[in-house]
């Protein structure tokens, strides 16, 4: 099957760049330090405008099954020499049991562990590692070996921390959660008095059951079609379904970021706003972050680029000249 993509572009040249002072002014007037104003760029062509992050991100997703493709997406995260690593969930397969916990992570991943009593290595001097339940992560019943090994906040289930310019919210999205997962549970009340309350250039949700999906196996997940956009949230990260793909649902981008090691799912029908569709080969996310840009760029275990989208705050174009094709 092949790589989906319906990428627009951005354009320079000499006649671009005169019409883009004009109409990029025009736009700056109008929506000028709007909150959570955001201009999207699926490429840019300039490297004057390339976003140069000063925090950097590895995101894995259904990774947790000890085995070749799980260290080869290791390999290609370890060589990004990352800030911290983000997950979407099933960490550990095939039950989530303390028996295989270490060999499914920390064989792989135990450097960016905090407080790390595993066989693989010192782990990290700060925890750098921060996962969400997925439904195989709870196959025991009670999460327990999950909260065990790892050290996270607040009730370790579902929590926020701040990760230089992006404010992570990682939500547990399984069945099993005490405190439920509809858009009025408790749960969600607290995600959105979280956003409500932060002030980070870059607010992304974290979590296992992807709201929005066009694989065959699992698909979109109404329950949990929170209204993330409207709350203030910049992006949603999600897995579950063995898949890449790009969704722009609601005036923000969710993606589906599954194939971290375990297997791969084939596609169905793309759902609306779908942008690009992958299932070729294993992979992670690379996340690059400033202040004022954000850039999300999906590689295959060989390294090579399936997607890259870029986020721009106003600022990030105050002294240059291009137009961003689509802004919300």
């Amino acid at each position: 099957m092949k790589a989906h993509n319906n990428n627009k572009w951005f354009f320079r040249s000499p006649i671009w760049a005169a019409t883009a002072v004009s109409l990029l002014t025009l736009i700056l007037l109008l929506n000028w330090r709007t909150p959570n104003k955001v201009y999207q760029a699926n490429t840019v062509l300039a490297g004057d405008a390339a976003c140069i992050g000063t925090t950097t991100y590895a995101v894995i997703g259904d990774f947790g099954n000890a085995g070749q493709p799980e260290a080869d997406v290791a390999a290609l995260v370890n060589s990004w020499n990352v800030d911290y690593v983000i997950t979407t969930g099933d960490n550990n397969y095939p039950n989530g049991e303390a028996s295989t916990i270490d060999a499914n992570i920390g064989q792989y991943y135990q450097q960016y562990i905090g407080n790390y009593t595993g066989s693989y290595g010192p782990g990290a001097a700060q925890n750098r590692f921060f996962p969400v339940p997925g439904n195989h992560d709870w196959n025991t019943g009670t999460l327990q070996p999950y909260l065990d090994y790892f050290s996270l906040p607040g009730n370790e289930r579902y929590y926020e921390i701040e990760l230089g310019p992006v404010h992570l919210f990682a939500l547990d999205s399984d069945p099993h959660e005490p405190d439920g997962r509809s858009a009025t549970s408790t749960q969600a009340t607290w995600l959105q008095a979280q956003l409500s309350a932060s002030t980070a250039p870059w607010k992304l949700i974290s979590l296992h059951h992807p709201p929005y999906s066009s694989s065959s196996v699992h698909g979109s997940d109404p329950t949990m079609q929170w209204p993330f956009g409207v709350w203030g949230a910049t992006a949603v990260l999600a897995g579950h379904d063995h898949t890449y793909e790009r969704i722009h649902q609601g005036g923000i981008p969710y993606f589906v970021n599954g194939l971290g090691g375990r297997s791969i799912y084939s596609l169905g029908n793309p759902v609306p706003g779908s942008a690009v569709r992958y299932n070729l080969d294993y992979g992670a996310m690379r996340l690059e972050a400033a202040p004022t840009c954000l850039t999300f760029s999906f590689y295959s275990r060989t390294g090579s680029l399936i997607d890259s989208l870029t986020l721009y705050k106003g600022d990030h174009f105050s002294n240059q000249l291009y137009l961003p094709l689509a802004t919300r």
